[in-house]
């Protein structure tokens, strides 16, 4: 695995679902996670980045791996509505609402459509970017894949009734290198028990052969999405992930003569993508069901197509959702009134020609934003502002410095949401402790569950080790132009 000093210092991006600052903190400081606390004390440690919005997996790596936020990439949630075909599209949210979706129509989203047809192809992803410069890259277990080299995925003979492929066979473009589970697998003996993508072991198998057989591209996401099932029915504070997953990262490790040596051959980042935020027991209480707040309107049903007298569809993205109004004597204005009447939902975001307009059922007044203004934020962002600033826990001070309090980067990712996709829909998040639910949602009693603004499933941390180089800002959006920096400048030392 010896490397000319002259080549390309290969960048290696490990993103562990749900990976959040607390508990990562707690299982170093406790011995449980020595891995990362090696990569720690031996880089940068940033434990604030911001994600994108709504803290969902495929919307955050769009952001990650485009450099843009969904307005431009257009991957709005792990479920929408697609205006132009009149249809819900469908990552697979839970096995009930799949289920009376259609199970071979939400598998055809997430593997083909997600990366061929809904991620923008006005925006080009990290993969692409390194091939044109003729920089191989590989990703390993992400759903977002996007590149230019061609990749056959073939389908298991049991699981090809789930697909609309024929002969259970695909072609795909993909970054250099692609692994997806039983789909593609790097390793000609690689197994999984994963139907879509392989589980934290799989994922650490896969990048320890590239390292053994010396093909590391300058680039290699790698995601471990295990733990964010866990933390569904444990709560943030489980520990248990962060430790399995900290024996696989000294695996990969452990191939280097020592640790430092991996510092020194390669660039080291683990992140997380988005965190948890702790939901109640009490069913009446802390489940938001939208359906009987908007019970007096005609809603779609998930079952069937969507029909010419429906008046409303509901897309729920755990504590977000967003709330499409069909009938065009139906105001946007009349729904988000009946959404205020819950004290449950903290933030009511709709478009009204340039402006964006918020209102909360926990708080009262309106306040109205639009890019470009007289006032600055911290990301060097310029808006337009009146009204309650305090519905989004904005602070302003020397009269126009706009800084951020529960909702981390707020209005630039509302009003990505809320340009991510045609059509004329409402945006809602809930308070913490809180879960929308519609017609067969999944939902999180007594656990945790993310998809909302709020900082708990908004900031993420991440390490850094093998560079001093850092983001621009501390935010997902900016990652790309940094891993790209990274992987066309780093040299070895």
């Amino acid at each position: 695995m010896k490397r000319d000093p002259q080549t390309l210092k290969p960048v290696i991006l490990l993103n562990i679902d749900s990976l959040m600052p607390e508990p990562l903190e707690i299982a170093i400081q406790t011995g449980q996670a020595p891995a990362l606390e090696f990569l720690m004390e031996n880089g940068t440690y940033i434990p604030n980045m911001v994600s994108s919005f709504p803290t969902m997996s495929v919307t955050i790596d769009s952001t990650l791996l485009t450099g843009t936020y969904a307005d431009e990439h257009h991957v709005p949630g792990l479920t929408w509505f697609d205006n132009s075909r009149m249809e819900i599209i469908n990552y697979g949210t839970g096995f009930r609402e799949t289920f009376r979706l259609g199970m071979r129509r939400t598998a055809h989203n997430m593997l083909y459509r997600l990366n061929n047809e809904h991620l923008s192809s006005e925006v080009s992803t990290i993969y692409e970017d390194l091939a044109k410069k003729g920089i191989p890259s590989a990703s390993i277990n992400s759903f977002v894949y996007r590149g230019y080299t061609p990749h056959r995925l073939q389908v298991p003979r049991l699981l090809r009734t789930m697909t609309r492929f024929k002969d259970g066979e695909w072609t795909t473009n993909g970054a250099s290198i692609f692994s997806l589970g039983l789909f593609s697998k790097l390793r000609p003996w690689g197994f999984t028990t994963q139907i879509a993508a392989g589980n934290y072991k799989f994922t650490a198998r896969e990048l320890r052969y590239l390292i053994r057989k010396d093909k590391l591209p300058g680039f290699t996401f790698c995601i471990f999405q295990d733990m964010d099932t866990r933390l569904h029915f444990k709560g943030p504070k489980d520990l248990k992930g962060i430790k399995k997953i900290d024996r696989e990262i000294q695996k990969v490790l452990n191939m280097y003569p020592s640790w430092e040596e991996a510092l020194n051959r390669n660039v080291w980042m683990v992140m997380g993508d988005n965190g948890h935020s702790p939901t109640g027991a009490n069913y009446r209480k802390f489940i938001i069901d939208l359906r009987k707040i908007l019970k007096k309107y005609r809603i779609s049903k998930l079952e069937r197509r969507v029909r010419n007298n429906d008046q409303l569809v509901l897309c729920v993205n755990q504590r977000m959702a967003y709330i499409y109004i069909l009938d065009k004597n139906l105001p946007l204005s009349v729904i988000a009134e009946s959404l205020k009447n819950d004290r449950r939902i903290d933030i009511i975001a709709w478009k009204d020609n340039d402006l964006i307009n918020i209102t909360s059922g926990m708080r009262q007044g309106i306040l109205r934003f639009s890019p470009t203004g007289n006032y600055k934020d911290e990301y060097n962002q310029t808006w337009s502002i009146e009204g309650n600033i305090k519905l989004l826990d904005l602070h302003v001070k020397n009269e126009k410095e706009l800084s951020y309090g529960n909702y981390p980067d707020a209005l630039a990712r509302i009003y990505s949401a809320l340009h991510s996709h045609s059509g004329r829909f409402i945006v809602v998040n809930a308070k913490p402790g809180c879960d929308f639910k519609a017609q067969s949602t999944p939902f999180h009693l007594s656990g945790a569950a993310h998809g909302s603004l709020h900082k708990q499933e908004t900031l993420v941390p991440l390490l850094i080790a093998g560079t001093t180089a850092r983001p621009t800002f501390p935010r997902i959006v900016d990652m790309k132009e940094f891993i790209l920096k990274l992987s066309s400048q780093q040299r070895s030392e």
